[in-house]
């Protein structure tokens, strides 16, 4: 075989791991843009590399691109970024193949914003043996093998994510029918954009959250802990005004989605998604809500969603 039909052979292995490689990066970094620039470093690395050494290429790239994630969990940057109180997870529309696998309770959960937000709060070291072990399956002998650490440590970062993860999830989270996620959702929508402040409160939980990230223009993020203060939020948010209309350039429709695989409602402007909230449900109640409109942020679920069959809007001019 000559160099040139080599080369695109190789090519053609990496390609084949691309998706597996990015929805690794992602729930490593809660970044897909920082996900796309492991994966293209790993294939610098794939192409530099003498590949017919290379027994299994997947195994190989696995490792190069979860140490490229861990080098920029640890680095000075990225821990002065998301210790400042303004990063939130980048929103992805269900479907996108960065999310990756989703054959199991633990793989769907690893990936939403609630976890994703909650792995802020490991160790580099916990948060990879976590995804590698909850959203792929691998071994504590293939993780080991991947980080250059024992199995045994690799069992103690799982109890030690495992346990706060655990404790910090809201008690009686779960997977609630689609149905009814759906209809608490549009039922939200309903009371905040006539005003209905007192049915807002009733559909949240009594501990219930917000947070925003204030379109981008703060540099912390907005954060509301009552369900009052979050219904007032959510009235002043959606109820419509010419003002808002345009602070956002027209007349926007608003649209139900799965983000993340959570129920989420979308404001789209023509073809661009201008604000995403996304909803963890608890039993019957929204315990939190998610506000996410800085356009870097909504960049790649924008691409997705012009690729994207829309059922008909909730509010078709808001």
């Amino acid at each position: 075989m000559d160099s040139t039909a080599t080369d695109r052979l190789d090519i053609s292995r990496f390609e084949a791991c691309r998706n597996r490689l990015a929805s690794l990066a992602y729930r490593l970094l809660g970044s897909a843009t920082d996900a796309e620039d492991a994966v293209q470093d790993a294939f610098l690395q794939w192409q530099a590399a003498d590949r017919q050494r290379i027994k299994v290429p997947e195994a190989w790239l696995t490792k190069v691109v979860t140490n490229l994630c861990l080098d920029r969990l640890r680095s000075a940057q990225v821990r002065r970024e998301r210790t400042t109180g303004a990063w939130l997870p980048e929103p992805l529309l269900d479907g996108d193949p960065m999310l990756g696998p989703a054959d199991t309770f633990e793989q769907r959960e690893s990936v939403s914003l609630a976890v994703l937000t909650l792995m802020e709060r490991l160790s580099p070291l916990e948060r990879a043996v976590y995804v590698l072990r909850e959203a792929f399956s691998y071994s504590h002998a293939e993780i080991a093998e991947i980080l250059d650490i024992t199995e045994s440590a690799s069992q103690q970062h799982l109890h030690r994510a495992r346990r706060r993860i655990t404790a910090a999830r809201r008690r009686g989270s779960g997977e609630v029918d689609p149905a009814t996620s759906r209809r608490i959702v549009e039922e939200f929508l309903a009371a905040a954009s006539s005003g209905r402040t007192e049915r807002l409160v009733a559909l949240l939980t009594d501990d219930a959250t917000a947070i925003s990230d204030g379109a981008g223009l703060t540099e912390k993020l907005l954060r509301y802990d009552t369900p009052q203060r979050v219904a007032a939020v959510a009235r002043a948010g959606f109820k419509p005004t010419p003002a808002k209309r345009r602070l956002v350039g027209g007349t926007p429709a608003i649209h139900y989605a799965l983000v993340n695989g959570t129920p989420a409602i979308l404001t789209v402007l023509g073809d661009q998604v201008v604000g995403s909230v996304t909803f963890d449900i608890t039993g019957s109640r929204i315990s939190s809500v998610r506000g996410i409109a800085a356009p870097t942020r909504l960049a790649r679920l924008t691409e997705a969603w012009r690729r994207h069959e829309p059922d008909t809007p909730l509010i078709a001019q808001w």
